[in-house]
């Protein structure tokens, strides 16, 4: 292991510890908490793709005509991991990107997709991301998360893009939550079965095979130059730290929940 990824992992390791021992997941215990969850999430789960495609677009020959770009086994592990990110199988066998299966969970679940589906829909006509975060009134943590992650996908740096998706992202959900999910799929399993599913596919190929993909790609893309490796721990710090902040609104929400909520909570924990 190069001394720049030894010294990433130990850098990282109080901030991942942070996400995934936070203190949002306690508060998950009903259908009605994982729609506040899943209303933020979606947006991580967006720009994530968006990452990914950047990383293509630096990685790879993306336009016409083609030309070799960049080393070919780098070349082979970002277009292996966009094969499985944007055209997985959902729970019937039709291909969609996890995105898609993401916002089928939630409607499955009836968590409500309008301010997503409307900031995708104006980003699309107005290319402008800050303008169309804020018309589309998106919680403000997750417009702080999406903007970060944009200003790296701007940066044009893949080295720094491949770190935050490397290690920012995919191993971040405790096995806490698997077991919130699997007891509300017992209970409504119409409304929970494609959210389990979406999961089971995050453990079995974003979880496994994505992220030692992911972690050759950095590896290789930081090689032995110290100074890449420093950059990268940075961004993968401030990459968690948004992360927490993310999590930190989906708590203040949840905390916050009408009265009716809240006592309906109490019957089902009775």
């Amino acid at each position: 292991m190069h001394t720049g990824l030894s010294q990433l992992l130990t850098a990282i390791e109080p901030f991942k510890k942070a996400i995934t021992q936070h203190k949002v997941y306690s508060l998950i215990r009903q259908p009605e908490h994982l729609h506040i969850f899943m209303q933020y999430h979606v947006y991580a789960v967006w720009d994530f793709m968006s990452l990914l495609k950047s990383l293509q677009n630096e990685l790879t020959c993306t336009s016409i005509p083609w030309f070799p770009k960049g080393n070919a086994d780098t070349r082979f592990l970002i277009n292996e991991i966009v094969v499985g990110e944007e055209s997985d199988v959902d729970h019937t066998g039709v291909r969609k990107s996890h995105f898609e299966i993401y916002l089928d969970a939630m409607r499955q679940s009836g968590a409500d997709t309008r301010k997503i589906e409307v900031f995708l829909a104006e980003l699309s006509t107005s290319h402008d991301l800050a303008t169309s975060l804020a018309k589309s009134k998106v919680p403000i943590e997750a417009q702080e998360f999406v903007k970060f992650t944009f200003q790296l996908i701007e940066s044009k740096k893949a080295y720094l893009q491949s770190a935050i998706f490397t290690f920012g992202r995919e191993d971040l959900i405790p096995d806490m939550f698997y077991a919130i999910i699997q007891d509300l799929h017992l209970q409504a399993p119409e409304k929970m079965s494609i959210f389990k599913y979406y999961l089971e596919r995050h453990i079995e190929v974003d979880g496994d095979h994505h992220s030692q993909l992911a972690l050759q790609m950095t590896s290789n893309l930081c090689g032995t130059d110290a100074v890449k490796w420093e950059e990268a721990e940075q961004a993968v710090i401030e990459a968690l730290k948004r992360r927490i902040q993310l999590w930190d609104g989906v708590y203040n929400q949840l905390i916050n929940m009408p009265a009716e909520i809240r006592n309906q909570e109490k019957a089902v924990l009775a």
